[in-house]
């Protein structure tokens, strides 16, 4: 979901690209969950987790910050990206409640 599309839950299985780009693969029988940071983004990602493996029902909640100069003026723009992904049909309730699995990577934006 997106908060520019008003939150209207979407599924499928492949590329999604929208604001963030993750790559989804079935890996026998599990759900290979890799999200992809912007390359133009701030602070600079030496160091990722690798990708996530999720099994029939699992979920995970992925978060990421970037700042970007997006302006003419040099202003800064600041995003965060929150990934909410299951693999299958889980209740639809259930990302309003704390993730089984979370990774971290908000990081300091000045």
């Amino acid at each position: 979901m997106a908060e520019a599309d008003g939150f209207e839950p979407r599924e499928g299985l492949g590329r999604v690209s929208y604001r963030s780009d993750v790559r989804l693969r079935l890996v026998d029988g599990q759900l290979r969950v890799e999200l992809l940071a912007s390359a133009w983004g701030r602070p600079r990602r030496h160091r990722r987790p690798p990708a996530v493996r999720l099994a029939h029902g699992e979920w995970l909640r992925w978060q990421i910050n970037y700042r970007f100069t997006g302006t003419s003026d040099g202003a800064w723009l600041y995003r965060l990206d929150t990934l909410n992904l299951a693999h299958g049909a889980v209740p639809a309730d259930t990302f309003l409640g704390e993730p089984p699995r979370f990774i971290d990577e908000r990081g300091l934006i000045w």
